[in-house]
């Protein structure tokens, strides 16, 4: 029997299809058809509650008494060293592959390396869970205000949102409408969700920016503007901020959620995916800001008359627990400003909220029901499952307003680990070869990818997460000796449990998988060493020798070739990889591989 040898490793990615090879991969779900369409489908992916309901929230949850500048700060750092660099990693990773995380993972990093993609598949599951009950608040409001007068004053709406979301059991009614609503859109296919994408999304910018520029004539606007652009710089003392800002930023652009590996996979060589990657996040962001902007002109706007600048910093951040109701509770008073034609701009607005939310809910289920397609299921089959894991794990969040709070942290903060995991997948294949294969060969019509993208992805993004992640864990121990060991919302016990015992659930099936994929080949009469490659055999190769027959177009080419082989368990069959040195950039490369037979 065959046993793996000193130096062998598991399958490396990028193995040796040609460049033509590679861009004729065809997804059998489709590809986009338009630029247009692409790039609204792409933005849909990122605008939605996240910058209207999560974004407001989490900046007033993090101001000082001065101001928000520092918070601003810090969240467009996270923009360019961390979600702009995960962001082209998944699109790179997607286009290539044509699959989801799991296999994606599996193909370019080896079989050991599937959990990690199975990683990214939970976060987008954990975000879907409490995700699609804000979608659910949304349709809610929408329907609310077609028969029901706007608010005049903070009393009146903050009734209304507390009636709702903590004294009934409306939200599980609009958490399961929200769900089928995207799951349909994904049973229809990447043509359907390209055509609405287009739609809505442009909808919804249009309202966007009608009622920014509307909210900047208010009285005392100016205030709000003002507040939100000067800066507290004692805040930057405290880790949260840094945590919060960087699962922001990952939470408003998508980045390590996985989403664009499953979008990029219906996208071709004509796609510029740098240019996408770099522009569509920068523009989502400048979206966050005018609803942030827009938040913070119609509080003080509304408040200045009677209470001072603490007071209304106060009541920023006393919107529900963990300031969950910010958006909800002061938005319909905004709408109440402009007067006879604010209830209807209020209903289409959050109309374009909902298709808007719904378009990001689908993205999200569109990525988890591409990882059970890779698994030969059934999209139809699939899309069910899918759907009815999200409404299950969403009951808690629709009952109760605290366990929202927790998923949301948890998961929200977990797309930093989601992060590593690009991050991991890129090291692992060697980021020069990372970016010269998926990005700057591949492409026909793109942008240049430089190698400071490569110091990025190996040192800065990476050394930034881990110690953020110590800060946080840190500092959430020292200064809450009594609770950092509870169960809270957002304690370190709550989120390093639920983390850690995801994780190691994640291994266990991985490795269970392997071995019985070992278990189950049939044993080789004939151990030995002869394989079969396509690659090219002048290439200089190095490592263990073999005996090996590879084909070159119609040319077949005997002779002893070097290389190495990785096993998934003890058995004598395995996956063989023949590697080589390439002298002008040092790097490894992907010859061949085959199975040992």
């Amino acid at each position: 029997m065959v046993k793996m040898m000193d130096g062998a490793s598991e399958t490396t990615p990028l193995h040796s299809e040609s460049r033509d090879e590679a861009r004729n991969k065809v997804n059998p779900g489709g590809t986009f058809k338009t630029t247009f369409g692409t790039v609204l489908t792409c933005i849909g992916c990122m605008v939605g509650t996240g910058n209207i309901w999560r974004f407001p929230r989490i900046l007033a949850n993090n101001s000082g008494d001065e101001g928000c500048l520092q918070f601003l700060l810090v969240w467009l750092l996270f923009l360019f060293f961390w979600s702009i660099p995960i962001i082209l990693i998944e699109y790179g990773t997607g286009r290539y592959t044509k699959k989801a995380t799991i296999a994606s993972f599996q193909e370019l990093a080896g079989p050991k390396s599937a959990w990690a993609g199975g990683w990214i598949g939970v976060i987008s599951v954990g975000i879907s869970g409490y995700y699609s009950v804000i979608v659910g608040w949304c349709i809610y409001y929408l329907f609310y205000y077609i028969g029901h007068a706007l608010p005049e004053d903070y009393a009146a709406s903050s009734s209304t949102f507390q009636s709702f979301a903590n004294e009934s059991a409306m939200p599980v009614l609009f958490h399961t409408i929200a769900i089928v609503l995207a799951a349909l859109t994904v049973l229809w296919g990447v043509k359907s969700i390209e055509v609405v994408s287009s739609i809505i999304v442009s909808i919804f910018l249009l309202l966007l920016l009608i009622c920014f520029i509307w909210s900047l004539t208010l009285p005392n606007a100016s205030d709000g503007i003002q507040f939100l652009f000067t800066p507290d710089w004692v805040q930057f003392r405290n880790p949260r901020m840094w945590v919060d800002a960087v699962s922001q930023n990952a939470f408003d652009t998508g980045a390590g959620s996985g989403l664009f590996v499953s979008y990029s996979a219906y996208m071709t060589a004509e796609t510029g995916i740098v240019k996408y990657g770099t522009l569509i996040p920068i523009g989502n962001n400048i979206v966050s800001l005018l609803c942030g902007m827009l938040t913070y002109a119609t509080v003080f706007s509304t408040q200045s008359p009677n209470l001072n600048q603490t007071e209304i910093v106060d009541l920023l951040s006393e919107n529900g627990p963990a300031n969950t109701g910010l958006t909800f509770i002061w938005f319909p008073i905004f709408f109440n400003e402009m007067g006879k034609g604010g209830r209807f701009v209020c209903i289409i607005f959050f109309l374009a909220i909902v298709f808007a939310g719904l378009s990001s809910l689908t993205a999200n289920i569109e990525l988890q029901v591409k990882i059970v397609e890779d698994f030969g299921l059934n999209r139809k089959i699939a899309t069910v499952l899918c759907a009815l894991t999200i409404f299950l794990l969403g009951l808690g969040s629709a009952l109760d307003l605290h366990f929202l709070i927790n998923q949301d942290f948890v998961w929200g903060f977990g797309l930093l680990i989601a992060g590593l995991m690009f991050l991991y997948l890129v090291i692992r294949v060697r980021p020069s070869t990372f970016r010269r294969k998926m990005f700057n060969e591949y492409s026909l019509n793109d942008w240049h990818l430089y190698a400071i993208w490569d110091w990025i992805v190996m040192f800065i993004a990476p050394i930034e997460a881990v110690v953020l992640i110590i800060w946080w864990a840190y500092n959430t121990i020292s200064e809450s000796p009594e609770d950092w060991y509870k169960f809270l919302p957002e304690s370190f016990m709550s989120t390093i449990v639920q983390w850690v015992g995801v994780i190691i659930i994640l291994i266990t099936i991985n490795l269970l998988t392997l071995r019985y994929r070992g278990a189950s080949r049939p044993p080789s009469n004939t151990p030995g060493t002869h394989l079969f490659f396509n690659s090219d055999p002048k290439t200089p190769i190095t490592t263990i020798s073999y005996n090996a027959m590879s084909s070159t177009g119609e040319d077949t080419h005997d002779g002893n070739y070097r290389g190495s082989v990785a096993f998934t368990s003890d058995n004598d069959i395995g996956t063989a990889v023949l590697s080589h040195n390439n002298e002008t950039d040092d790097e490894t490369a992907l010859l061949g591989k085959g199975e040992l037979k």
